[in-house]
C-alpha cells in the first residue's frame, strides 16, 4: 500500500477506531508540529468531470512527529487531536521496520470498514433510485 492510500485511510477513519487500533503501536515520538485544528477548502466538480468549484470548508486536525529517522504526518477529518497524533505516529512507523505489522493490524481493518460504509451508503442510495422509463404515463392508460 502506498503512503497516499494509508494517509487517506487514516483521514476518514472514525476517531475512536483509529485511536484504539493505534494504541498498541504507541511509540516515543518527537513532536514536530503539535496537533492543531483548522479548516481546508473542499473543492468539487459538477458531475464529477465539470469545472471545479469551491464546495465549502471542512474542519481538520493535523499533527507531525518524528520517530527515529522518519517523519510522520497525520490529518484527520474533524476536531480530534488524539486521532491526528495517532495517524502521525502510524505514518512514521509505516516508513520503518514495523510497516507490515502496522498494515496488517491497522490499515487493512480500517480500509475494510471504510469499504463497508461506502457499500452501505451506495445500497441506501440505490434504494431511492427512480427509473422514469417504467412509470406509466397518463395517456397510456
Amino acid at each position: 500500500m502506498d503512503r497516499q492510500a494509508w494517509l487517506s485511510t487514516f483521514a476518514i477513519a472514525p476517531h475512536a477506531d483509529l485511536i484504539a487500533r493505534a494504541a498498541p503501536f504507541d511509540a516515543p515520538a518527537q513532536t514536530l508540529r503539535a496537533p492543531e485544528i483548522g479548516s481546508v477548502m473542499v473543492r468539487g466538480r459538477a458531475g464529477g468531470t465539470g469545472a471545479p468549484f469551491n464546495l465549502g470548508e471542512m474542519t481538520v486536525t493535523r499533527c507531525s512527529v518524528r520517530i527515529g529517522d522518519h517523519d510522520g504526518h497525520g490529518w484527520v477529518q474533524g476536531r480530534s487531536k488524539p486521532a491526528a497524533r495517532a495517524a502521525a505516529i502510524l505514518d512514521a512507523l509505516l516508513q520503518g521496520e514495523r510497516a507490515s505489522e502496522v498494515e496488517a493490524a491497522v490499515i487493512k481493518p480500517l480500509a475494510e470498514a471504510a469499504q463497508t460504509r461506502r457499500d452501505a451508503r451506495a445500497k441506501k442510495a440505490e434504494a431511492t433510485k427512480v427509473d422514469f422509463f417504467t412509470l406509466v404515463r397518463g395517456e397510456d392508460q
